[in-house]
């Protein structure tokens, strides 16, 4: 039976909302401070000091020098940022496969580790998974991926025009991400307790469950998996934050989610912004995928080794 308007506002709207805006205000606390810092710090030219100290580093992976820029600005920033580096570069299309691997595992690590150390999981845990798995993918990737020929499809010069452009600029970047953050956020929270309040999350879970399963994730984090693959970490945080505060999701499971979406999360809109570049897609979504599922299951039997010595040593 369908709710009343009445309902609908008491039940869905006004808890979302309040819910919404205060998980928001603290995702923008969080955001809008490291986003000016990166700024300040790549415009000074230390990302990019930073980048040549870390070079050698990275040929070992099948990546020319050339790559540590892209990689030092995806650690601080988001995936447009990344793109944005790439394009001014000459870079091959098989380089290109690996780094975008690494940068899809491995972004603001900072804003997205915060997130997930707000429903439980260590942030520095967190980062150092995430390096540590997109450096593993690198090492498989270069040991797997034939020789390609050709170059991504376009290169785009980029030049500064002085500092108060490009901080205005900045302040128009962060002024989008920072609406799309409040929107999306609460958006997001009233289609989650409508869909709980008529029992949809519940009929959700059911196609979800032999996946799940397979992914060694709890059937009840259906709904936050779908969100993170789909749109991202920081919108499936945002959610698992309200749902952990609930009690509707165990500090375990939120834990387990997380070592799931730190490697495989923003399937969907991430993935084609690399694949307008003319990357292969199975190439950018298997690879997070499978060791994501991998990290789940190392993750279960890490907490099994403790629980069994912990038993043992009382």
């Amino acid at each position: 039976m369908l709710l009343e308007i009445k309902d609908l506002k008491e039940s869905v709207f006004r808890p979302a909302f309040r819910q919404g805006m205060k998980t928001a205000l603290w995702l923008l606390k969080l955001t809008i401070p490291v986003s000016l810092g990166v700024f300040l710090l790549d415009w000074f030219g230390v990302l990019e000091a930073l980048a040549v100290v870390t070079e050698p580093l990275f040929r070992g992976f099948g990546l020319s020098g050339k790559a540590s820029i892209v990689l030092i600005t995806g650690y601080f920033t988001n995936i447009y940022s990344v793109i944005a580096v790439m394009a001014t570069l000459d870079l091959s299309v098989r380089e290109a496969l690996i780094l975008a691997n690494m940068c899809l595992i491995g972004h603001a690590l900072i804003v997205e580790s915060g997130i997930q150390a707000k429903t439980g999981s260590s942030p520095w845990r967190m980062a150092l998974l995430r390096l540590v798995t997109g450096f593993l993918a690198a090492w498989i990737l270069n040991f797997l991926l034939p020789e390609m020929p050709g170059k991504i499809i376009f290169r785009n010069e980029v030049t500064s025009e002085g500092f108060i452009p490009d901080f205005l600029g900045w302040l128009r970047a962060i002024g989008i991400t920072s609406l799309k953050i409040v929107v999306l956020v609460n958006l997001l929270l009233v289609v989650q307790r409508f869909l709980s309040e008529l029992g949809i999350l519940r009929w959700l879970e059911r196609p979800f469950r032999p996946l799940l399963r397979i992914m060694g994730l709890p059937a009840s984090s259906s709904f936050l998996w779908l969100v993170a693959n789909t749109l991202g970490l920081s919108y499936g945080g945002a959610i698992m934050i309200s749902q952990t505060a609930e009690g509707a999701l165990s500090r375990k499971e939120a834990d387990l989610l997380n070592h799931h979406i730190a490697i495989s999360h923003s399937q969907l809109e991430d993935t084609l912004l690399f694949a307008a570049m003319g990357l292969s897609i199975p190439w950018l979504v298997a690879p997070r995928f499978l060791l994501a599922i991998g990290v789940v299951w190392l993750r279960r039997l890490e907490l099994l080794y403790r629980g069994i010595h912990r038993e043992q040593a009382v």
